[in-house]
């Protein structure tokens, strides 16, 4: 396990504040801030490839058909 010694100041002492309010640690604030940083990234990231994929025809088109060869697929 990593030990992390950080200076924060305004903002970032802010919302530690806010996270720390009801009365988690400041380490499991810190470690839940980074996990919720992590996550929001990643789909941060999936949004901007959902948006260039439908930005594509090519895509759209793949997307239509597979659509209609599931249509007719029963989920039970």
């Amino acid at each position: 396990m990593g030990i992390v010694n950080v200076r924060i100041s305004g903002e970032a002492e802010r919302a530690l504040e806010e996270l720390t309010a009801d009365g988690t640690s400041t380490s499991d604030a810190v470690r839940q801030a980074l996990m919720d940083a992590v996550m929001l990234r990643r789909r941060e990231r999936m949004r901007a490839e959902a948006l260039r994929s439908m930005a594509d025809p090519a895509d759209r088109e793949a997307v239509r058909q597979a659509m209609e060869e599931w249509a007719d697929v029963d989920p039970g």
